[in-house]
């Protein structure tokens, strides 16, 4: 009877209540619970890298290496803990060399957001590619680092309407890819004596860093019309290295290139009786003057020897280089002599040799070059060299196909058409 009782009493629950939310009686939802209000959980900040270092939580501070501030003066105001600090002053010079830290570039400083500013690490940029990770949290690590570098063909048309300057400067030109334009064609073309109407087309390589344009890598192709004749310009390897030629495969280079600065303005030329703006007479000037801004870097113009590297009073700190048995040249009134260019050294083609200056003799800052043909000063742009080597015979089939690629490529380039006079009529 009592296990009856107990099975109805089960039963009758049942009926009224299924289960804790609902019975046989009541609607849906009449007793459903409200949901639980769901928890607000912070979100994590998205994790920031730099130069492969995470730096979420950290403090970034980038400046540029003021003149003559020390490596030692980055950590001012920032704290590097002592044993770091004495492992930095006793890093050997084959690690790092603390006295090529140069003005103008740029570090960065990255510490802790505590109140001695820690450094965890310390980033010096010695240019756009290349940088170096001074780890200095817990011990010293040096890690060394590039960035990527892109490299894009690009192609370029111009016209010449007064100077070769003035059209650098409209078409905004780097002064890098006009220099190895002229370079190509130093000995072909006179750059100086540029007529009205002479147009070129040039392909050449970009490269980039970060999205910003950083170099000017190999030209790839040139067509250039001066006084009505044409000339090309085709790059090619035939195992010496990168060479230019023209179409009948004749190399376009010479022992020496024709100027020892950046394409600039010729001030004084080669003369038999030229008047002297400091000693007021009339002399020979058996030199080339190249007009051009104080520290513009001078280059040799070929490999040689330095002969001699000194100060005189006439010729100013000057350099004077000996290419081979038959030329010498020379490089006059510089405001410095490149570091390492003593007499004796071995110095390469387009190596810096020293900087334009006003020393010795000099009203400005100009640079005097000086041209010696078997012991005699001649006149150094109109000197005659012996070209290069052709394309070798067995070459020259493979020359021929990358000639016809470059050719068709040219041929899509448009000249660009002479300036077009707008005349307004008035009322």
């Amino acid at each position: 009877m009592a296990a009856a009782s107990a099975a109805g009493v089960g039963l009758l629950a049942t009926f009224f209540w299924i289960d804790a939310h609902t019975s046989f009686f009541s609607k849906s939802g009449d007793y459903a619970l409200e949901p639980e209000t769901a928890k607000q959980m912070p979100a994590m900040p998205k994790p920031v890298f730099l130069y492969g270092l995470e730096v979420t939580q950290l403090n970034v501070v980038e400046d540029v290496v003021k003149h003559n501030e020390r490596f030692f003066e980055l950590f001012k105001n920032a704290h590097v803990p002592a044993a770091v600090m004495q492992q930095l002053h006793t890093l050997p010079r084959n690690k790092f060399d603390f006295r090529k830290v140069a003005a103008n570039r740029k570090y960065t400083l990255i510490h802790a957001n505590d109140s001695l500013k820690t450094v965890h690490a310390l980033v010096y940029e010695p240019n756009a590619i290349d940088y170096v990770i001074f780890h200095l949290k817990d011990s010293l690590r040096i890690e060394a680092g590039q960035r990527e570098v892109v490299t894009e063909e690009k192609s370029i048309a111009g016209r010449i309407e007064s100077s070769l300057s003035e059209t650098i400067e409209q078409l905004d030109i780097s002064h890098e890819l006009t220099n190895k334009f002229v370079d190509v064609f130093g000995w072909q073309v006179d750059f100086q004596r540029l007529q009205k109407g002479d147009q070129f087309k040039l392909i050449y390589e970009e490269k980039s860093v970060g999205g910003k344009p950083y170099a000017i890598g190999n030209i790839l192709g040139i067509h250039f019309e001066h006084f009505g004749n044409s000339y090309y310009a085709f790059p090619f390897d035939q195992g010496d290295g990168l060479d230019y030629f023209d179409e009948q495969g004749n190399s376009l280079r010479k022992a020496l290139l024709k100027y020892p600065i950046e394409f600039t303005r010729i001030s004084s030329r080669y003369s038999m009786s030229r008047f002297h703006p400091v000693v007021k007479v009339f002399r020979p000037h058996l030199g080339t003057d190249f007009a051009a801004p104080a520290g513009t870097p001078i280059r040799s113009v070929g490999d040689g020897i330095v002969e001699e590297a000194q100060y005189t009073a006439n010729n100013g700190n000057y350099v004077k280089i000996r290419h081979n048995a038959t030329y010498t040249t020379g490089y006059l009134h510089m405001s410095k002599i490149a570091l390492g260019i003593t007499a004796g050294v071995r110095v390469k083609q387009s190596q810096t040799i020293g900087f334009v200056g006003s020393t010795g003799l000099a009203t400005g800052p100009h640079l005097c070059y000086r041209f010696w043909r078997n012991g005699v000063q001649v006149d150094a742009l109109r000197v005659e060299l012996p070209p290069s080597q052709p394309v070798k015979k067995e070459m020259l089939a493979n020359f021929q196909l990358v000639k016809d690629a470059c050719t068709e490529k040219l041929n899509t380039i448009a000249f660009p058409g002479p300036p077009v006079s707008v005349v307004v009529a008035g009322n």
